[in-house]
């Protein structure tokens, strides 16, 4: 997503940035309303690249929540005429983020290129960093560890260091690479930072991945009752969020967590 637009449109600015705060506190339903008001006025005045960058900024929303397939439509349109690099890139990141949360990895690592491309023609180091997580994710789903892993380092070491969701977020992952690569005592340490920055914002959604990966990598090393601990409080936080992928993928863990701890 985009921080900021031109100053002259002062009620598109206003919309943009209580949207972005929005989705910062994992408030995303009422971004996605923010959004659409940012699209309706873009609409009203034939904004064409204010309406392409509303188009993405709301597109990016609806991809969190699920709900994407509808949008890559406009997203690949954009991306195909090239009219803004900024625009762009968003689209491409953005499908490539729709790909890889349906598990089509191959088509979402393919756009997550063109975004980091395009992120590194337009100099920002945040953008091409996300597009290296967004990288990292697509080849660890494909079984493809180490480099993964590669490209959680690159991402992090082009993030800035103030403490954010998204650092966060690339904390677990690479993590949970060193864990897959028995190298626990590094993967503890980064889940645990992570988890750490993720508690000092509201929104519980962000925590459910790191609790997911502290519960596997407790399973890994035999400590069943932390496993089930954070097993229990990713579950918690799915609920709450109706996030129903994650909510199977903490009572699968919890159930292993019983079984090799011997409740049956």
């Amino acid at each position: 997503m985009s921080d900021s637009v031109d100053g002259s449109h002062a009620e598109f600015d206003d919309l943009n940035r209580r949207g972005h705060e929005l989705v910062a506190v994992g408030q995303l339903e009422q971004a996605v309303a923010i959004f659409d008001e940012m699209l309706e006025w873009a609409q009203r005045r034939g904004a064409s690249a204010l309406l392409d960058l509303a188009i993405c900024n709301r597109a990016a929303v609806m991809v969190q929540l699920g709900r994407g397939e509808s949008e890559v439509a406009r997203l690949r349109r954009i991306l195909v005429r090239g009219a803004d690099p900024v625009c762009c890139r968003l689209a491409a990141y953005h499908i490539a983020r729709h790909y890889d949360l349906i598990g089509n990895h191959e088509k979402a690592l393919f756009y997550a290129r063109i975004a980091r491309e395009r992120a590194e023609q337009l100099g920002r180091k945040d953008w091409v960093a996300s597009s290296h997580n967004l990288m990292g994710e697509s080849l660890l789903a494909q079984s493809f560890i180490a480099e993964a892993a590669r490209e959680f380092e690159a991402a992090l070491g082009l993030m800035p260091e103030e403490l954010s969701v998204w650092r966060a977020c690339i904390l677990n992952n690479l993590g949970y690479c060193q864990v897959l690569q028995g190298r626990f005592d590094e993967g503890y340490r980064l889940h645990y930072q992570s988890l750490a920055i993720l508690r000092r914002f509201p929104a519980k959604r962000w925590l459910i991945p790191t609790h997911l990966d502290l519960c596997y990598a407790h399973l890994e090393t035999g400590r069943y009752r932390q496993a089930r601990r954070h097993g229990a409080a990713a579950l918690r936080f799915a609920e709450q969020t109706r996030d129903s992928k994650s909510v199977k993928n903490a009572l699968y863990l919890l159930g292993e967590a019983a079984n090799l701890s011997g409740d049956v």
